[in-house]
């Protein structure tokens, strides 16, 4: 693929997605426009846009990259993913919609009558949404570098710039419409080469002896992660998607409870299809090509290259970028709203000038930090952030839904614990991936337990949360009783 082309399908994506959301500017006219869309989002086109911004670059590039390597073993990281989504429709979706708030601190707030709580969960909740930023950044970056020989900070700022245009053109009005458009592109995005390449692979077969390849594969060094590191990943993922703040925000967007259910249920179908194509190229690249392992998540656009020589190979691999950059600017705009939602309704009076500025605001440290970071695997660098998420927001959400004897001092103990223990696991990783404390470290007990830390995290910050509540018993807020039945009561059919 020569630069021209390469910048083309990037191009391409970008102009379309800032041509929605200026669509999405034309209908945007109040406040609860830019927060929650007027809470009006039907339940398949707000299914599209939780896909869209969802399927980040660890779903598109990663989880392809990760099967080439490890094979079957990394089969988890779709099922954890989709599998989260159950647990939203369990526990989650439609009480959340009914508590009527706009952001998860607005929820920490009605729940428990406490500024503090509610600083504590806005802290929490930007935080969540510049560390899951970050890898979107440095996926763009390296697709910019393999792709066009640019260097890849471009890609990163090129993302920046059109997302943070995108939002504040119509806020989350513009970016629903935005993130339901690119769900569908990355989809035929990823559907259309793997088709070709089945088609080849049936017509041809696989390319003679790629049982050297994959000794090599065998070698690679976390090809192999235990039980440990799967059962821990698996917590992280089912409990973590509990937490994500721009997913749990797009509930917020639905007429009522019953749609809120509803959309989680086509989500739960829409991922299910999508995982199918990811896991085929790593599958695919894995058997034909797994040369291209050295690559690592680069592997989805450089196969059909590949594979199928000619103009053909060169049109999907560009296919396959332009389904990139889509994932790069759909989850990074979903999150840029939840985060500038959160700091404008802190810091500048919840306006709509407020909500542009905070949009502004907030893209300029993950785009700095991820400048500044060397890049890691994506699907494993989403996985820490899930499990931050796990042990941080869900058990609020959960407590607070489900349990009426939760207390402001006891979210804001386990919530802390959470994010100290996870956050502390998060830098050790860094650390020893660095190989600051030597070779040894990197593949010690300590580095598998701080790679996957949820196992022992979650635990401690549901433990503290109720502890510190039955020892705080008395500051149950008095309106608990009647914010649950809220919750819980369903809405009247209309």
């Amino acid at each position: 693929m020569t630069a021209a082309i390469g910048l083309a399908a990037l191009g391409a994506v970008a102009v379309a997605t800032v041509l929605v959301g200026f669509y999405g500017l034309r209908i945007s006219r109040t406040t609860s426009d830019f927060y929650v869309a007027s809470r009006t989002v039907r339940p398949w086109w707000n299914a599209s846009a939780i896909g869209g911004e969802y399927l980040s670059a660890a779903s598109f590039l990663g989880v392809a990259g990760l099967i080439m390597v490890s094979g079957s073993q990394a089969l988890w990281y779709p099922v954890g993913y989709t599998a989260g989504f159950l647990m939203l429709l369990l526990f989650v979706a439609a009480p959340l919609r009914r508590s009527g708030a706009y952001t998860i601190p607005d929820f920490a707030a009605a729940r428990l009558g406490s500024l503090a709580a509610r600083r504590t969960t806005s802290v929490l909740v930007v935080l969540i949404g510049w560390l899951y930023i970050i890898p979107q950044l440095q996926g763009a970056a390296l697709a910019v570098r393999i792709t066009t020989g640019l260097p890849g900070w471009i890609g990163s700022a090129a993302v920046v710039a059109v997302v943070v245009l995108a939002v504040m053109l119509g806020g989350m009005r513009s970016i629903t419409f935005v993130q339901a458009f690119q769900f569908w592109l990355k989809l035929a995005c990823l559907a259309v080469p793997v088709f070709f390449l089945v088609l080849l692979i049936a017509g041809r077969g696989l390319p003679a002896a790629p049982g050297e390849g994959l000794a090599a594969l065998a070698a690679v060094p976390g090809a192999s992660d235990g039980g440990y590191r799967t059962f821990s990943l698996l917590l992280a993922l089912l409990f973590g998607t509990l937490g994500l703040p721009h997913v749990l925000v797009r509930f917020y967007t639905n007429p009522d409870g019953v749609t809120a259910r509803r959309t989680t249920v086509i989500v739960l179908g829409l991922l299910t299809v999508f995982y199918v194509f990811p896991t085929a190229v790593g599958l695919i690249g894995r058997l034909a090509a797994p040369d291209l392992a050295a690559h690592g998540d680069a592997v989805a656009i450089l196969l059909p290259e590949r594979l199928l020589a000619g103009p053909l190979g060169t049109a999907l691999s560009a296919l396959v970028l332009a389904g990139a950059m889509a994932a790069f600017l759909s989850t990074t705009s979903g999150l840029l709203v939840s985060v500038a939602g959160v700091i404008s309704q802190e810091l500048f009076g919840g306006s709509v000038r407020g909500f542009r500025t905070a949009a502004a605001l907030s893209a300029l440290v993950p785009l700095v930090a991820a400048l500044g970071m060397g890049g890691q695997g994506l699907a494993g660098s989403v996985g820490l952030v899930f499990a931050f998420t796990a042990s941080t927001i869900c058990p609020l959400l959960v407590l607070g839904i489900w349990w009426r004897r939760l207390t402001p001092a006891g979210a804001i103990a386990g919530m802390g614990v959470g994010a100290v223990a996870c956050g502390g696991a998060l830098v050790a990783s860094a650390a020893l991936g660095a190989g600051l404390w030597g070779e040894a470290a990197r593949v010690s007990a300590l580095a598998v337990a701080c790679a996957a830390p949820a196992a022992w995290t979650l635990p401690p910050a549901f433990a503290v949360m109720i502890v510190v509540s039955r020892a705080s018993r008395r500051s149950v807020p008095r309106g608990a009783d009647r914010f649950l039945v809220r919750l819980h009561s369903p809405e009247p059919r209309s």
